[in-house]
């Protein structure tokens, strides 16, 4: 009975902080650190993709994350927040996708959690705790 009466909205609210709370913290870090957008220019360059799309973090990693937070246009952050990851993996971690962590844990399942968590806002939406509900 208790848990028939949850809320599917307050759901959807825990599922946008944790996924937009967490990857606003690697977009701080980007900010504060810069020197990881010249191994990302790199990354970027070495695989033909032009390196003034290493800007394309900052809004993957701080205003998607930020407008996935507040529930504004919640879908279309998490669909940037998707993208963001989809190309982190191909350019870094392409090689990682059949290894293992010496902990015996999937060696890109960070990188899995936020694409899938992203994907999942993007078809949920933001609900009623947000914003503007989409």
């Amino acid at each position: 009975m208790f848990l028939s009466s949850l809320s599917p909205d307050t759901g959807r609210l825990i599922l946008r902080l944790c996924v937009g709370g967490l990857m606003l913290f690697h977009g701080l870090a980007k900010i504060m650190h810069t020197g990881s957008l010249d191994f990302i220019s790199g990354l970027l360059t070495a695989n033909g993709f032009p390196a003034v799309l290493v800007y394309g973090v900052f809004i993957g990693e701080v205003v998607a994350p930020l407008m996935v937070i507040v529930g504004y246009q919640a879908r279309l952050g998490g669909l940037l927040i998707a993208i963001n990851m989809a190309m982190a993996m191909f350019l870094a971690h392409s090689g990682d996708f059949f290894s293992l962590t010496e902990h015996g844990g999937w060696a890109v399942e960070l990188q899995m959690f936020y694409l899938l968590t992203a994907l999942a806002v993007m078809f949920l939406g933001s609900g009623r705790l947000a914003f503007k509900q989409d």
